[in-house]
């Protein structure tokens, strides 16, 4: 066995939590499904697969022909399965609590629907922290796989990363293999002839008592989803004979990671620093830090010493998102909360509903953004939404809250109020914008002030630079979506402007400058605020009444300056065709248009994905202007704009002693 080299074959497939339906289908049609049948007609090529759990119970309901195929891989021993969090969180970032009942879940469904309980674990995003390993061992989880990149960063060279090594936490062990960077770098871009001989040169005939492992495990969304992929892998039969040249070798012998582990020792004992893979430690840094962190990569590929030295200017953690996007940290926190919640009932309240509402709040998607949309997609955000309201309301049966109390839930520095009455509530920052950051509406399920600020990005220095669709092909193979730059979208300067001022709800300005408030009430029921100016004092009240929103301002001298307030409202469906402005019992257009009136009172805003609509109305009249909200993110398709809200300005002449805005937000009624 000594002049051979055993293939450990994985591949990860996700969907995110909530993500829309026409991309489920076009990812099964031309990634899971072709998949699946070409390896199918090769028995003997060993394999292993994640499929995330909510990704797996989508695809046994609505592809049961196509999964049967991979239930009798597993049953001829063709397939290992892997394990992980049944909704695919970062596990490092959840209570331990919830890693050890989210992995527990997804091995028991592995167990019950494809009748294998596994024995590895796919970590999401590779993101490794030494804290993961004793809730992966005391849910039978054996060993992980981890980036070679992962080794190195703790001293290891790569001609000895060709098998597995052990760690261990407060005694509990755990077994890693390092994933190769060359072969997620040459499968499947690199021709297949290129990519079985490097296979095979990786066999080392100079060692009797080990065998060596060729370590692979990577998104299988590269193998049909990825741009091109599809007619290379598929059309063009990269993968079918990738396979058979493995098949077809006496030097590379296909097993699973389970078999190896098996008749393999360790090759010693190891401790990872925290670190995710390499493109990630860039995406985690703010834009000026991430540039510096690309320059100096760049500089040291240029004087050809970064191959040998990588491992030395590594840039950020994955919990940087946290710190870098409020949003995120915001979402987190909250999510954070509720599971203390929950935890914290008697074991009888609690239930299985609950707590999978709380492991939907947990997936990772959309509390980070680098090559892919992640936090910028605000359909994913609305999926962990909807997952904490719901177990919000849930809670609030078994345990009620105060109608109001406060707390710095986002550790930020700034207290934030709660007002909520069973159907609205209100979260108000206690800084001095005085505006609202969550407004949740409990039988819609919906966060309208989930919103994303425009910030400066690391990506934008390539559209600044007027890059057109360039890519750098491996040879006679195709490019990665990392070595792409495409638009899908024309981005103007204006685009990628970044805000000076929170995207929430009720951000005022009096002659176009924003207004300082400070907290001036003892009752959190009637919130207050006051801003003291020389010209005028503003004084500003929150009221929750029942399915309304209240917002009250009051002039202590009556003028003819200009206040304004700008509203930032989460409509789910954007720029899409199911969101409309109605006006006078007519429909001006959709929410990504621009919409200007005058002597305004009244307008409803109608959405079909909300199932729902929000009137707004003031008691004397303003001048209205509505305006669709983007963000330019970057995905695996290129860059784009994304719709994120509507805003609304309302601004007035200060002619009036009192003005008051009413949000009103209402569920359709059910046929």
């Amino acid at each position: 066995m000594s002049q051979h080299v055993s293939l450990l074959f994985g591949v990860h497939a996700h969907q995110p939590v909530g993500n829309f339906s026409s991309v489920l289908m076009d990812a099964h049609l031309r990634c899971y499904k072709p998949f699946l049948q070409v390896l199918h007609r090769y028995p003997d090529f060993r394999f292993a697969i994640h499929l995330s759990g909510w990704l797996l119970d989508y695809l046994l309901m609505h592809y049961p022909e196509d999964m049967a195929l991979l239930q009798e891989m597993v049953a001829r021993n063709q397939v290992e399965l892997f394990g992980a969090g049944d909704t695919e969180p970062v596990l490092a970032v959840i209570p331990n609590r919830d890693r050890i009942g989210q992995i527990q879940t997804f091995s028991d469904k592995l167990a019950e629907k494809l009748g294998q309980r596994p024995q590895g674990a796919w970590l999401t995003e590779r993101v490794w922290e030494s804290t993961v390993i004793p809730a992966l061992a005391d849910c039978g989880i054996r060993y992980v796989t981890v980036d070679d990149y992962h080794f190195v960063c703790a001293g290891k060279v790569l001609p000895e990363l060709n098998g597995y090594f052990t760690t261990e936490e407060g005694s509990q062990r755990l077994d890693l293999f390092p994933i190769s960077e060359a072969l997620r770098y040459k499968i499947p871009f690199s021709p297949a002839d290129d990519t079985v001989a490097y296979l095979e040169s990786l066999a080392n005939p100079g060692v009797s008592h080990t065998q060596s492992a060729a370590i692979y495990f990577d998104d299988i969304e590269k193998f049909g989803i990825w741009p091109e992929t599809y007619q290379w892998v598929y059309e063009k039969g990269w993968l079918e004979q990738f396979i058979q040249k493995v098949l077809a070798s006496n030097i590379i012998v296909t097993q699973h990671f389970s078999e190896y582990h098996a008749a393999e020792k360790t090759r010693g004992i190891v401790y990872l620093p925290t670190v995710s893979y390499i493109e990630m430690n860039e995406w985690t840094l703010p834009a000026a830090s991430a540039n510096a962190y690309a320059e100096l990569t760049q500089h040291a590929k240029t004087q050809g010493w970064y191959e040998h030295k990588k491992a030395f200017i590594r840039g950020g953690i994955w919990k940087n998102f946290f710190s870098r996007y409020p949003e995120s940290n915001w979402m987190h926190k909250r999510m954070l909360s509720l599971s203390a919640r929950l935890a914290k009932l008697p074991k009888k309240q609690q239930s299985d509903e609950m707590r999978q509402k709380l492991y939907e709040s947990q997936a990772n998607d959309a509390y980070w953004h680098g090559m892919f949309g992640g936090l910028y997609l605000p359909h994913l955000r609305r999926a962990l939404y909807k997952a904490m309201l719901e177990l919000e309301v849930m809670l609030d049966a078994c345990k009620p809250r105060r109608i109001s109390f406060v707390e710095d839930t986002d550790l930020d520095g700034v207290r934030e109020v709660y007002l909520h009455n069973g159907t609205l509530q209100a979260i108000v920052k206690l800084d001095s914008y005085a505006s609202i950051c969550e407004l949740d509406a409990y039988e819609l399920h919906h966060n309208f002030g989930d919103t994303l600020r425009r910030q400066i990005e690391h990506y934008y220095q390539k559209i600044q630079a007027g890059h057109r669709d360039s890519s750098q092909h491996s040879g006679d193979g195709i490019a990665s979506a990392h070595d792409r730059i495409s638009f899908k979208h024309e981005i103007s300067a204006s685009d990628i402007v970044a805000d000076d001022h929170p995207r929430s709800l009720f951000v005022d300005f009096l002659n176009h400058v924003p207004v300082a408030y400070t907290s001036n009430s003892s009752a959190l029921e009637n919130l207050q605020f006051v801003s003291h100016h020389a010209e005028n004092i503003v004084h500003k009240l929150f009221i929750l009444e029942k399915n309304q929103l209240h917002v009250l301002y009051r002039f202590s001298t009556k003028t003819k300056q200009s206040f304004s307030t700008q509203i930032n409202l989460a409509m789910p469906s954007c720029d899409g065709m199911g969101g409309r402005y109605c006006y006078q019992n007519e429909i001006l257009g959709g929410f990504g248009q621009w919409i200007e009136l005058s002597n305004f009172t009244e307008m409803m805003l109608d959405d079909d994905t909300l199932n729902g609509h929000v009137v707004l109305k003031t008691s004397a009249p303003v001048s209205f202007r509505a305006n669709p909200h983007f963000s330019v993110s970057q995905s695996e398709s290129g860059f784009e704009k994304i719709m994120q809200a509507v805003t609304l300005h309302l601004e007035w002449p200060i002619t009036v002693h009192e003005l008051t805005i009413t949000l009103s937000i209402h569920a359709r009624k059910r046929a």
